[in-house]
């Protein structure tokens, strides 16, 4: 496996399943209905839809450093705002979010050891070290999802007792 496929793989693990850490987004997102995904059990925290939305940003951020696209975040796009209407738009969510890692693999897995080195345009971070970011970044948010799925399955409970 050549280092890029390595990375690849890293990312594919922590979004679709895997990986060491535990449960992969796509695992994780797969029995959260639209109307958990909207809640937002820890009144301060961003809720399920909003972590999901931010994971695709970025991971299309990432996607457009990587094929000489402006790198940096677009207005709104590091938070963006949920509008979340029912089931339909929820799944659309996890297809979009499934969908842009994916194209971040695709790339990825085509790159040399040099390209991996190189630098980030405008930045001081490697190509590979975002791409592990990357991967580091959907463990992280996945971890809060999980949390936020107990959260709301706890108030589920109370508000049936």
């Amino acid at each position: 496996m050549t280092q890029a496929e390595a990375v690849a793989d890293e990312i594919e693990r922590a979004v679709a399943g895997g990986a060491w850490h535990g449960p992969s987004l796509a695992e994780l997102l797969a029995n959260v209905t639209a109307e958990e995904a909207i809640q937002r059990p820890i009144p301060p925290a961003h809720n399920i839809w909003e972590l999901v939305l931010h994971l695709t940003s970025w991971a299309n951020i990432v996607h457009r450093r990587l094929t000489g696209g402006d790198g940096d975040p677009r207005e709104g796009e590091d938070w963006p705002v949920a509008h979340p209407a029912g089931e339909a738009e929820w799944t659309a969510a996890r297809t979009a979010l499934a969908r842009s890692h994916e194209r971040v693999r695709e790339v990825v897995a085509r790159l040399s050891d040099a390209e991996l080195a190189a630098k980030i345009p405008g930045g001081d971070a490697s190509i590979a070290g975002m791409l592990h970011g990357l991967a580091q970044h959907a463990a992280y948010h996945g971890g809060q999802i999980a949390l936020l799925k107990k959260a709301v399955t706890t108030q589920h409970r109370r508000t049936a007792l």
